[in-house]
């Protein structure tokens, strides 16, 4: 099987934008809502920058704020579980998603260190 990890990044986006289309909105959760949107889909931008990086440490930086937008993109989702309780089982699905990106992007990230 073929994995794409700027397919997967993609995805996240994509499945919060939709998620984020279904919350119902308020002077609470509407922040929280625009602050997911930005990390998310920052995610895979910022992965697909990494891809045509001009040099290692580019490269390096680019995969550093994947992860850093796929670990906000966690905070972001626990306050919406916690803000709208009817959305606390796929905010627990995206979370995971978001954690598993976490946890690559920092296994990249460390392996350009032994290079």
């Amino acid at each position: 099987m073929n994995y794409d990890l700027e397919e997967r990044c993609a995805k996240l986006g994509e499945e919060v934008i939709v998620f984020c289309k279904l919350i119902k909105s308020n002077d609470i959760i509407r922040p929280l809502v625009g602050q997911l949107v930005r990390s998310a889909t920052s995610v895979g931008a910022n992965y697909m920058e990494a891809n045509q990086a001009s040099s290692k440490k580019d490269f390096k930086n680019k995969i550093r704020i994947s992860q850093k937008e796929a670990n906000e993109s966690k905070h972001w989702l626990r306050m919406i579980a916690i803000a709208d309780q009817n959305n606390k089982e796929k905010c627990r699905k995206l979370w995971k998603e978001a954690h598993e990106l976490t946890l690559i992007f920092a296994k990249i990230s460390k392996s350009c260190n032994k290079v």
